[in-house]
């Protein structure tokens, strides 16, 4: 699977799973994830991924400031329903990196380790995409996304157009995927620290 180069220049995430540690998935308990895990999970790269990829990045930055983020210690509460828009999507990518899972999720060992419950949708806050909450300290933080400072190609609609069409040419198809993967290149690389672009907020 050939990759685009610039997934391997996107921030990279470290968390500490103590259920990685116990049953030896990691001698430290340390799992650091690229974007190009996020892509493996979602199947495609796009705005969405990228961006839940960097809200659930910033999230846990806010939570646990310079240290690794433990990863089944997050609750992850969506603003919509699951089938709602690209709720869905943008879920799996918070469970990827925080461990939270809906009611089919992992139901520990001995009462430790559980994950299933603590992901959960309908959360009811229009202003945000999800809340990240750790459980040990009740700490939490609200993001969202702006895209308008990235927008796409003035001409990915024609692009997506001539793709799409039955007869459209190898060089057709490629010039659309370039387009699309640019948008989600400067994403990534220019704005993944952007406060205008990638929104965390703390509320009383």
């Amino acid at each position: 699977m050939a990759l685009p180069a610039f997934f391997a220049q996107v921030p990279r995430i470290v968390v500490r799973d103590p259920l990685a540690l116990f049953l030896g998935a990691s001698d430290d308990g340390l799992i650091e994830y690229g974007y190009a895990d996020a892509v493996r999970l979602a199947g495609h790269s796009c705005p969405t991924v990228a961006g839940a990829y960097l809200m659930a990045r910033a999230a846990v930055r806010a939570l646990y400031a310079d240290a690794p983020a433990e990863r089944g210690s997050i609750v992850v509460t969506m603003s919509g329903a699951e089938a709602e828009g690209t709720t869905g999507v943008t879920a799996q990518v918070f469970t990827l990196l925080t461990g939270a899972v809906a009611a089919g999720g992992f139901h520990g060992i001995g009462g430790r380790f559980v994950r299933r419950g603590l992901l959960r949708y309908d959360g009811g806050d229009p202003t945000s995409v999800a809340s990240f909450r750790r459980s040990d300290s009740g700490d939490s933080v609200y993001v969202s996304m702006d895209l308008s400072d990235v927008s796409p190609a003035p001409d990915l609609r024609m692009l997506i157009g001539r793709a799409l069409a039955p007869d459209a040419s190898a060089d057709e198809r490629k010039a659309f995927a370039s387009a699309w993967q640019d948008r989600v290149r400067r994403l990534l690389l220019e704005h993944a620290d952007d406060p205008a672009v990638i929104r965390v907020e703390r509320r009383t």
